[in-house]
């Protein structure tokens, strides 16, 4: 192993426990010679951001998803292909390319009814969750990840403002020369095309670079998107010193089928509804943005053992056609239905690494803001009328949000088996909106400021080599996003003039135990139960005249049972078992015992692979997960079968991979996938307090897939 201090980098938190879970998974995919690599690389000690430690060191429930899973699960495109095998996390895929993905973890982000909620997004480091806490996932590479990583618990708490979970993707490291060239093909009008390359060169320096193009016609009418996604990372490594600069580009174009209601699926799942095609629903996206990260090492017997200073801006633009009715748009108040805004974005994060006796201390402090300037049309024209097309000028701000935050965690061993970290996190958020069209629209304007303090407190003890148990306790904190407290409402309950000040942060406390066994090399298995307490959870209030309103809507209570095993029986024949059980509830008011909007009692993954011959393995895999929660009182319309959630469901797909070495240090892969074997219709996903009952998003039926990467090395 390289001695140089730099070949093993301090890394993240987050980033500490996932690489030896990685080790583990691999594994269980690669042919023997690697696994046994694989198995090697498990036990060794890796850096983390306070001192070395494995695995099961980390008094936290993580897990990872490493590059040879999110090959196997899909054409790469979403989140959802793969993560369903992370326990506690939902990310269900609304097959709408004009919406983000609805993801939650333990809860946190299901009542999203647009974007990601309640969870920190991070790809290579570089934040996709905006000072506000809301955030997209649509520009992370999965085809150039080595790996994505996902935190749940109390310890995510240390990520800051909305963070009741993690997901970090990181890019693959160079480590040679090589070109890849990947289609994909597949229903519904899939194709894609990728290209990517990567080289070191002399004196540090390294390059790599991916491309994509992706098309998709849709299973509903009003469906098709397509996308085009570029990312570049620029690095080099010194004696003492290590910078990487990563560059992305987006464009996404992306129709809009709306969602269903429930009479409308259950006659069609296929169909699409009417508003989409009178109004034309359709969204683009274009993003572009920079990170540039420097580690400097220090070491010997310094206290201060390295420094880190990370830096990152970018743009983002959004135009989207909304199905709001032409005669809900009349009201001095409406914003119009058609969304247009420019985000600028940027923020700076700088910590040092400091060995004070047998502890290690990690100190650090974050900037980030975003500026918005936001427009809002019409979605018709008049004389005659005219729907689909942007009309009058309706709305005309600029939203702003900044967060200050400093943050220390220190870990320390107290004896043989005993480990103790212990952090907190401490910040302020400021959201502001000045309001420049006044002219029908009453003034808007106005400004809010938020603050909290999170420490957080971790125990690991290890009574034997094979056994790792650990508890965990924190304060979460969440506070409302620029478009939750845009507008107010009156004594009636209607939207009205300013921001909504009496919106509060919701806060949570939390507490989890935890056990990670490794009885063998060949087996693992991670259990974790949990309870969450929080206060002021922020709901929907109305959803009318074009505006959204929210409103604090009291006490919840979240607990659950998470479990992860991993198995191989030979080098022929592995498999892998998710499990999480969630009650999350209302404890207040009118809904008290109700289930919180868009949450399951359960979820579950199963896979079993084995290899035929070298180079090829078929996969089978079950997924499955219970009802889900409409809206927050759990009823649908009156008279309506159903009861206010969204029915179960359990689909079976079936895999195979196989690659073929063709001399000259090249490689052909294959992939095929049959996905829903049983062509079972359901909702993949709902709109959580959908105004118009417009719940439910289809899964596609039966699909398959065929891929082909070639892969050169030079």
């Amino acid at each position: 192993m390289p001695t140089h201090p730099l070949s093993r980098p301090r890394l993240s938190p987050l980033t500490l426990a996932v690489h030896a879970t990685l080790a583990l998974s691999a594994a269980a995919t690669l042919p023997v010679a690697q696994a046994q690599e694989a198995e090697r690389l498990e036990s060794v000690v890796i850096t983390g951001s306070t001192r070395e430690q494995k695995l099961v060191d980390a008094p936290y429930a993580i897990s990872a998803v490493g590059s040879e899973a999110l090959r196997a699960a899909g054409p790469m495109v979403n989140l959802s292909e793969a993560l369903q095998s992370v326990p506690g996390l939902v990310v269900a895929n609304r097959n709408n390319y004009a919406q983000d993905l609805q993801i939650s973890s333990r809860g946190f982000g299901a009542r999203a009814g647009f974007g990601v909620r309640g969870m920190r997004l991070y790809a290579d480091g570089i934040p996709a969750t905006m000072p506000d806490g809301q955030g997209q996932v649509a520009h992370f590479d999965l085809a150039g990840a080595d790996r994505v990583e996902v935190l749940r618990g109390p310890f995510s708490a240390l990520y800051g403002n909305s963070s009741g979970g993690v997901i970090a993707a990181w890019s693959k490291p160079v480590r040679d020369r090589s070109f890849e060239v990947g289609v994909d093909a597949g229903s519904s009008g899939l194709r894609q095309q990728r290209v990517a390359f990567q080289s070191p060169f002399d004196g540090g320096f390294s390059i790599a670079a991916n491309f994509s193009s992706f098309e998709i016609d849709g299973f509903r009418p009003q469906s098709d998107a397509d996308r085009r996604l570029a990312n570049i990372r620029l690095g080099w490594v010194g004696e003492d010193d290590r910078v990487t600069l990563a560059i992305s580009d987006q464009h996404q174009r992306a129709n809009d089928p709306l969602g269903l209601t429930r009479t409308l699926f259950n006659q069609n799942p296929d169909q699409t509804a009417v508003q989409a095609t009178n109004f034309k629903t359709r969204k683009t996206i274009d993003q572009t943005q920079a990170g540039l990260s420097w580690l400097h090492q220090i070491g010997g017997d310094s206290a201060l053992q390295s420094t880190q200073v990370s830096t990152y801006m970018g743009e983002r633009s959004v135009f989207q056609m909304l199905s709001t009715t032409v005669g809900a748009q009349a009201p001095a108040s409406s914003g119009g239905g058609v969304i247009d805004f420019d985000r600028r974005y940027a923020g700076i994060d700088g910590r040092l690494n400091w060995k004070l006796g047998d502890g290690d201390l990690v100190t650090g402090f974050n900037l980030e803001q975003q500026r918005d300037d936001r427009k809002g049309y019409e979605n018709f024209t008049s004389n005659p009328t005219v729907t689909g097309v942007v009309g009058t000028l309706r709305r005309d701000e600029t939203n702003k949000a900044m967060s200050r935050e400093a943050y220390a965690q220190y870990e320390l061993p107290l004896a043989p088996h005993w480990q103790v970290i212990a952090g907190v996190r401490t910040g302020k958020v400021r959201l502001s909106n000045d309001d420049h069209y006044v002219v029908l629209n009453p003034d808007d304007s106005g400004s809010l400021d938020f603050s909290y303090t999170n420490p957080v407190f971790g125990l690991r003890w290890q009574p034997d080599q094979t056994l790792t148990l650990h508890a965990s306790v924190s304060r979460g904190y969440e506070s409302p996003t620029l478009g939750e407290v845009a507008y107010s409402v009156d004594a009636q309950g209607s939207p009205t003039t300013g921001f909504n000040k009496a919106l509060s942060a919701q806060s949570s406390r939390q507490l989890e135990l935890g056990a990670k066994w490794r009885p063998t090399q060949d087996y693992a298995i991670d259990a974790a139960v949990f309870s969450i307490a929080t206060s002021n959870e922020i709901g929907v209030n109305t959803n009318s005249g074009g505006r959204s309103t929210f409103k604090n809507v009291g006490d919840t209570l979240r607990q659950g049972f998470e479990l992860s095993q991993r198995w191989r029986h030979s080098p022929n024949l592995r498999g892998q078992l998710a499990l999480t059980v969630l009650n999350a509830s209302y404890r207040t008011g009118a809904i008290d015992g109700n289930k919180i909007a868009g949450t399951q009692p359960s979820s579950l993954f199963a896979e079993i692979a084995w290899k035929t011959w070298p180079g090829g393995e078929w996969g089978f895999e079950v997924r499955g997960q219970g009802r889900t929660a409409l809206n927050d009182s759990n009823q649908d319309s009156p008279g309506t079968a159903g009861g206010g959630f969204a029915a179960g469901w359990g689909i079976a797909n079936l895999r195979y991979l196989h690659t073929w070495d063709i001399g000259n240090d090249a490689k052909l892969e294959l992939l095929t996938r049959g996905d829903n074997l049983a062509d079972r219709r359901y909702a993949g996903s709902v709109i959580v307090s959908e105004a118009q009952q417009r719940y439910f998003e289809p899964a596609p039926g039966r699909s398959g897939l065929v891929s082909l990467r070639y892969l050169r090395k030079f």
